[in-house]
């Protein structure tokens, strides 16, 4: 079996990596940091908005049982992708739209997608969503993995 990552900046991390679990061709999801400077951050220093990282949500997917265009549908549906530098009551740019790419294809279908979205009139803005390479994607604390799930919430919106 062939398996891809892909990696999603939507806010929060918490409500974002209950989402994806829950597509069936998902194998693993894990939160974590990406796109700043420092290595090996921690929840208390991303916090401080001066890293550079994203709060990101990394999936580890069967292709041949959920495609990458499922994930984009299902990534711009669960946030505000015309929002810049925050979500709900979350601000900073911990919280940015991100679409952290594994490939060259990823990359090419990120974008033809963020056109399609901004050429159909699905929202009243443009889309802030970046896409950039995937460089290092740092785990984040045991604590955040599965947060909800660990105490039996299905969301964290207010």
């Amino acid at each position: 079996m062939a398996i891809e990552k892909a990696t999603f900046g939507a806010g929060c991390f918490w409500g974002v990596e209950t989402r994806f679990s829950e597509l069936i061709g998902v194998i693993d999801t894990a939160v974590g940091y990406e796109g700043g400077d420092l290595e090996h951050p921690t929840y208390q220093e991303v916090c401080t908005d001066r890293t550079g990282h994203a709060e990101v949500v990394q999936v580890t997917f069967d292709p041949s049982r959920l495609s990458y265009e499922t994930l984009l549908d299902a990534f711009f549906a669960l946030h505000d992708p015309t929002q810049i530098n925050r979500q709900g009551p979350d601000w900073g740019t911990q919280y940015r739209s991100v679409i952290f790419t594994h490939s060259d294809e990823q990359a090419a279908e990120a974008r033809a997608k963020i056109a399609e979205l901004n050429a159909s009139g699905t929202y009243r803005q443009p889309i802030a969503t970046k896409v950039e390479p995937s460089k290092a994607f740092w785990k984040a604390e045991e604590y955040h993995q599965r947060y909800l799930e660990k105490r039996g919430m299905v969301s964290c919106h207010i």
